[in-house]
Order: structure tokens, then sequence, then C-alpha cells
């Protein structure tokens, strides 16, 4: 197989794959805005186009490349590539078609959900539940998509493939935090479960994203990016006109109604990436135990005292966002008071939870580093 020069570009298919992610995530956060401030309008709107931008774009150009390859292709190609059905083209290509796929054949199931029960109730109704298995599969296409390059790369590729990586790296920790934001609210900081739920989700992606890169800085850039996008969506969404259109109404609502302030993942991280430089040479186990515990101590010390700022008289503005509501929110709730919620009735079950979440850090950070090692293999 042929070695591209350490100058070559980064291949066309990669960036289509990066662009459809990116247009998923922001489409999917200006729904979620949109539902929160407007209700449920036509299906044709601007944030549906911005998902399902993603979906067509993510599915036609990694058909066009399992194509190419499967009937035009160069030797090297063919080489670097899977064969799945008869089709040859990069394992990452074939999961992205296919979540494409998935998420183009969800709208007219989601359009007639909608029709047939009003509202969704919950984040995970069957049509979302096959749009986002779509969203998820294309991510990890693209994170695989590039990784076959990047591991086959040299030189400036590389590191641009690499900064490629941990962004869409950030995306998928981003859109796993959608499916479960309803447990991660500011109103439950207090509590235990949302230490537990943040700690069943993002240690895998950090320790994954950082044995995969192999920068020093890895699981901070993750972070890096997951925070820049979310501070775009909290500042730049309100800019933008909103009318309720659907009933109960509760509170006034004239701008798109944004995700909260994000989660200060960023601290942890930087922890993790010296703890991780300082104990490379340990037992992976070993590496999880540390690495999970420390994740957690961490990740308490520095967001419980943050979001009682967030409950405080100083978040109420529109760089930390505690300002917005949305428009069924009823006056007497917590959400509107800024009043914690016990998720645990005792301190017992707080305990509990507590180490449930010491518990799943450990087991998500070993699953991540095996994750990782597995990433640094993929050349196809």
């Amino acid at each position: 197989m042929t070695t591209r020069s350490p100058e070559s570009a980064v291949p066309w298919y990669v960036w289509c794959a990066v662009v459809a992610v990116t247009a998923t995530m922001v489409g999917t956060h200006w729904d979620i805005a949109w539902h929160r401030s407007i209700g449920r309008d036509t299906f044709w709107t601007p944030a549906h186009v911005a998902i399902y931008l993603g979906g067509v774009l993510a599915g036609l150009s990694c058909g066009y490349l399992i194509l190419s390859t499967t009937f035009g292709a160069a030797a090297d190609a063919r080489e670097a590539s899977v064969r799945i059905w008869g089709f040859r083209g990069p394992l990452g290509a074939f999961i992205c078609a296919w979540g494409g796929v998935a998420m183009i054949a969800s709208a007219p199931f989601d359009d007639w959900w909608h029709g047939a029960y009003g509202l969704d109730v919950k984040v995970l109704s069957p049509p979302h539940v096959v749009l986002i298995t779509g969203i998820i599969a294309i991510e990890l296409g693209a994170l695989i998509l590039i990784l076959g390059n990047m591991n086959r790369a040299h030189g400036g590729e590389r590191r641009r493939l690499n900064w490629m990586f941990l962004y869409v790296a950030a995306m998928i920790l981003i859109c796993l935090f959608i499916l479960i934001f309803e447990y991660n609210l500011r109103i439950y900081m207090h509590g235990g479960r949302f230490y537990r739920v943040v700690s069943m989700v993002a240690p895998i992606v950090l320790a994954g994203a950082s044995r995969a890169s192999e920068r020093r800085w890895a699981a901070t850039i993750v972070m890096a990016f997951y925070s820049v996008f979310l501070l775009l969506m909290l500042w730049v969404l309100p800019l933008g006109p909103a009318e309720t259109k659907l009933g109960p109404v509760y509170r006034h609502v004239s701008t798109l109604i944004p995700s909260e302030f994000p989660l200060l993942l960023i601290v942890p991280a930087l922890i993790l990436d010296l703890l991780w430089a300082r104990t490379a040479s340990w037992n992976k186990w070993l590496q999880a135990l540390v690495g999970g515990a420390v994740f957690v101590a961490v990740f308490v010390a520095v967001q419980w005292p943050f979001a009682s700022f967030l409950m405080s008289a100083a978040a109420r503005n529109r760089f930390f966002g505690a300002i917005y509501f949305d428009y069924n929110l009823h006056p007497s709730s917590s959400y509107v008071r800024y009043l914690f919620v016990a998720t645990e009735p005792s301190s017992g079950e707080f305990r509990v939870e507590m180490g449930l979440a010491a518990v799943f850090a450990i087991v998500t950070t070993r699953i991540g580093l095996a994750w990782g090692d597995w990433m640094h293999r993929v050349r196809r």
C-alpha cells in the first residue's frame, strides 16, 4: 500500500462527514430550543432541515465513496477498505451511510407520530430513537473514517486529522448528553443521581479519545470543543425570535430557549490528562481505578459550588443563561423558583448514589481505555 506524503490534504469525504456531524448537532440543539419556546410547528422547520441535511450529506457522500471504491478505486484505496455485501469502502463510510439512511427513514415516522400523538412528552419517543440512532451512527462512522486515515497518515495530515478526531469525539459526548439532559438540569446538581449519570457517559469518551489520539491534552481538547459548542448555542440561539404556538402557556417567550451552561467537565479532563501522562505504564485496571475516582472527586469539587452559583442572582443573565425558561413551566416549579430538587430522600441513599458514581466512572474509564486501544488499530 502506498503512503501519502506528510503534506497530503485531508480527504474530501472526511470533511463531508465532519460537516454532517456539525449540522446534526446544531440542528438538534436548535430543534430542542424550538420545542421549548415555540412548541411543535410544521415538520419543515429550519432546525429539522439542518438535522436532515447532515443525514443526507453523510448518506450521499459515503454512499458515493463506497460505490467509487467498489467499482473504480485504485489498488491502495481498495486495500484500505473492508468488504460488506459485495461492496468495498472504509468501515466508517458504511456506518455513516447506514446512519444517514436511518435518519432519513425517521423523518416521515416522526411527522406521523406528532400528527397522531402531539408533542413528545419525553425525548426518547420511537421516531426519535430511530433518529438518534442514525445520528450516533453518523458520528461513530465519522470518527472511524477519520481514524482510518489518521492511523495511516504522518506529519501535518495526521495532526489535522487528530484535531478533527477530537472534535467529533466532543460531538459524540454532546449527543450522549442530549439523551440524558432531563437528568442533568441545574436543579439536580446537588443530588447523587446527577453525578452518577454523568459518570456513566463522560469518562468513556475522555479515556477513549485520549488513548486513541495520543495527544498530551486530548481529554482537555475534547472538553474545550464541548464547552465552546454549548456556549455558542447558549449565546446564539436566544438571538432568534420565537412565539409560542402550543399550550398551556405559563410564561411569555419571545426568543428561542437554549440549553443550560455547559458542565465544568474541562477541569476533571485537565486533571486526567496530567494523571494519564504519569500513569501510562500502569496496569489498565489500576489506571481506571485511579482515573475514575479522580474524575468523580474533581467533578464534584467544581460542579457542586458552581451549581449553587447558577442558582444565584449573579447567574441570571445572558452569559450564564439562568434567565431562560420553557413556555410551559409552571411558576410554582422548582426550576422557575431556583430551588434544588432532592433526588435522594435520605443521606444514606445519597451516599449510595455517589458510590455508584465512582463505580461507574471506574468501569467506563476502563471501557474507554479498551475502546481507545481498538481505535488506535483502525486502518480501514
